[in-house]
């Protein structure tokens, strides 16, 4: 069915998007903060933070980037099934362990690779499954 394959490869690209916008929103959220320090759970060092991230140009990058997650989350949601995007969208838990390490130097103990690979295994098995099994039943949007 031509129509299938179309639909897995939107599905696959749409979540490839999905995963990099998170992925690259979250690795500059995590800078961004790194750059303001340590924030005091008081309501001067709250205030203090809050002004501090607002002139931060790495935080409203993430929140592009962020942003760009959500739009394509939305639209996965729209024509994929939850029990397909979800687990599939999973390999963005390996892709953001390599960016820590590369980008953070973060440190990555053996046991957590072995958790990722466990779940890159879990994301190939569903991605060898329809993005969608259910039935739609189309509805007309009314116009406001």
């Amino acid at each position: 069915m031509p129509t299938e394959h179309r639909l897995r490869l939107k599905t696959l690209l749409m979540i490839l998007i999905m995963v990099i916008c998170a992925n690259a929103g979250d690795l500059m959220l995590k800078r961004g903060m790194t750059q303001i320090g340590a924030v005091p759970f008081t309501a001067v060092g709250l205030k203090h933070a809050f002004l501090l991230t607002i002139i931060n140009e790495t935080i409203w990058m993430a929140i592009v980037f962020l942003i760009g997650f959500t739009v394509s989350y939305m639209l996965l949601m729209s024509w994929a099934d939850y029990s397909y995007v979800m687990p599939a969208g999973a390999f963005g838990y390996a892709l953001v362990t390599f960016l820590a390490v590369m980008f953070l130097h973060e440190q990555v103990t053996s046991r957590r690779w072995v958790g990722v690979l466990l779940i890159c295994l879990g994301v190939l098995l569903v991605g060898q499954t329809k993005p969608r099994t259910t039935q739609v039943v189309a509805q007309a949007v009314a116009p406001t």
